[in-house]
């Protein structure tokens, strides 16, 4: 196993280099201009141009792109992800600054999913090809089917404009930020991305049991006179969830871009709102940030479903 794990390690960080070059290279290809960016388009004028020039070459947008790389690398490895080009800020503070909210929202979001999937799972399982099972197939592909920022404006409509139980936008309320305000802005955002997370663990979860359920040992218990109920839930259930854990590694970084979209919609400030924004300001330092931190989360829960695997299933071999 300390072999295996060594091994993926540096496979990763090879990876991840190569990542972050490919990003380096491609947010630099795109077309605009930052510099630019930062000045509205009403204030151009006779001397702009030298402006833009000096402000240029003050942050070495005139070096050749492999030039801006290497000094990018020298500062990257030391955990310099460099400054914003619009704030001024570090690029690291900025996105350790959102980096918390956006974890609350998905560790939120992850555990209302698993909370629904895993029972509704196994009910459309042990009652399979009847109305329940039709039924939680039906919601299960219709919150896959509906983009998560549509339910997002229909549920701030119908919770925050028609009755006004939530609050509509934002992490706290101005003056507030207690633990049962957070919460109040919590319960939409997060309550959204677990059903989108939902709809494919319910199936996963149903078409796992099922396997289970026709498997020898199965048959073996309730040939011995096991109840129904011992039989799934002491037997066919803790065989079935052990892939369920690579599975919600594997969806955590998809998980990630659906949070990406609903802090757009519900002003939530986290890490997707930060990029979005500097997308749309061609702030290149901070998109390559959250690029490198995203890639960083995709290796590392994919290393961690491969561990978890091998440790909770012994019939695993890992080489």
């Amino acid at each position: 196993m300390t072999a295996f794990v060594v091994r993926r390690i540096l496979v990763n960080i090879v990876v991840f280099i190569l990542i972050g070059i490919g990003v380096f290279l491609l947010v630099r290809a795109a077309p605009g201009d930052p510099v630019r960016m930062m000045i509205p388009p009403a204030d151009l004028q006779e001397g702009s141009e030298a402006f833009i020039e000096s402000r240029r070459a003050e942050l070495g947008l005139d070096d050749p792109v492999l030039v801006q790389y290497g000094r990018w690398f020298l500062d990257a490895v030391t955990g310099d992800l460099g400054s914003s080009f619009i704030s001024r800020a570090p690029v690291s503070e900025l996105l350790i600054e959102r980096l918390g909210p956006t974890v609350l929202l998905m560790s939120t979001a992850l555990a209302i999913s698993l909370l629904i999937a895993i029972p509704l799972g196994i009910v459309a399982a042990v009652r399979r090809n009847t109305g329940v099972d039709y039924a939680a197939a039906a919601l299960s592909l219709g919150v896959i089917s509906v983009p998560s920022f549509f339910l997002g404006i229909v549920a701030i409509y119908i919770f925050s404009l028609q009755l006004g139980w939530l609050p509509s936008a934002g992490m706290s309320s101005p003056g507030d930020g207690t633990g049962g305000d957070i919460l109040r802005h919590l319960i939409m955002p997060a309550a959204i991305l677990g059903l989108a997370s939902a709809g494919p663990l319910t199936r996963y979860v149903r078409g796992s049991l099922i396997d289970e359920l026709s498997a020898d040992y199965v048959r073996t218990a309730e040939a011995k006179g096991a109840a129904p109920g011992r039989v799934v839930a002491r037997h066919a259930l803790r065989n079935s969830l052990i892939p369920l854990i690579t599975i919600v590694m594997i969806n955590i970084p998809q998980m990630l871009a659906g949070a990406v979209v609903l802090e757009q919609v519900f002003a939530w400030p986290g890490m997707g709102q930060l990029a979005v924004r500097a997308v749309s300001q061609q702030d290149y330092p901070v998109i390559v940030g959250f690029a490198l931190y995203v890639a960083a989360l995709v290796l590392i829960c994919n290393l961690l479903a491969d561990i978890a695997y091998a440790v909770v299933d012994p019939r695993v071999k890992v080489t």
